[in-house]
């Protein structure tokens, strides 16, 4: 899975980069951070080709940071790999959006990581690591996946009613979140993003469909309303990404190239803090107070 391959060759840079290690100079923390959201692109799409079984593409200087990386895992050395305006630019809007979301579970695991000392590379695999699990990272491939299981858009209430019976297990995916508590404004700009990268790239997708016409009955259903439960960025950023052509396997890879400037940002900042401490987070006993006690000589 190329998510493995992220969590060991990230952790794997620092037995290549030992001058970046020495957290307490802050050129070299500059050096390392830089180090870290550059070669991200080059280890992500190597991931990919790797897990393919294709050839690896190297950096080409010339092309953007998102248009270099299209070419890393889309190009094949035989041919001249074109970047698709309207690709790059939708690429380049879900890199932004993802770079740094508030103390998520990856963030608070990379700054946990950073307080005890860890080096940076170690810290950015913790939090890939964290990333992995599919309440976190791997929420836009279980959108995409639920809405495959809808499949077309006269099967919506059913599913709408099936998601708001507590005995059933199915839940919407893509809906609600922690910190917006109304609509996700990211959620917006995937919207218009979707529809522009489907019309360039002249792809007929029926999930786009299923997922207009949920979103539209979603929002006008008083049980989501109640529950403040609306489209939140996952909810599109599945369409967009299986429509450039990558796997649900590196829809999780992505959001972690796209983190890392902010994993990058948060690690820095806590370091350069002098009075910055190792965390330790409280854990507050809730069990049974006193209890008898027979001495083992008298069981």
């Amino acid at each position: 899975h190329p998510m493995a391959i992220m969590c060991g060759v990230v952790g794997a840079l620092s037995a290549f980069y030992h001058d970046s290690t020495d957290i307490a100079d802050p050129e070299q923390r500059r050096i390392a951070s830089h180090r870290l959201i550059a070669k991200m692109p080059t280890i992500a799409a190597m991931a990919y080709k790797y897990s393919v079984g294709q050839p690896f593409m190297y950096p080409d200087n010339k092309l953007s940071y998102t248009g270099n990386f299209l070419r890393m895992t889309f190009g094949v050395p035989a041919e001249e790999y074109e970047v698709h305006p309207a690709v790059e630019q939708a690429l380049d809007r879900i890199f932004i959006l993802h770079a740094d979301h508030e103390q998520n579970a990856s963030t608070s695991t990379v700054r946990l990581a950073g307080s005890s000392g860890a080096n940076p590379f170690a810290c950015i695999a913790a939090g890939i690591a964290c990333l992995w699990g599919p309440a976190h990272g791997g929420a836009n491939e279980a959108a995409l996946n639920m809405l495959r299981e809808i499949g077309t858009p006269d099967k919506i209430p059913h599913y709408i009613e099936r998601a708001k019976d507590k005995n059933d297990p199915f839940r919407l995916m893509g809906f609600g979140h922690r910190v917006y508590k109304n609509y996700d404004p990211r959620a917006t700009v995937m919207q218009k993003t979707v529809r522009e990268v489907l019309t360039a790239l002249k792809v007929n997708d029926p999930i786009f469909e299923v997922a207009m016409q949920l979103e539209e009955m979603a929002l006008n259903d008083p049980y989501f309303i109640e529950k403040k439960l609306f489209p939140n960025v996952d909810f599109y950023s599945g369409i967009i990404l299986s429509a450039i052509g990558f796997p649900t396997t590196m829809f999780t890879v992505l959001f972690a190239l796209a983190r890392t400037v902010g994993w990058v940002a948060q690690w820095n900042e806590m370091i350069s803090d002098p009075g910055q401490k190792i965390g330790r987070p409280r854990q507050l006993y809730t069990g049974p107070a006193a209890r008898d006690y027979i001495p083992v000589g008298k069981r």
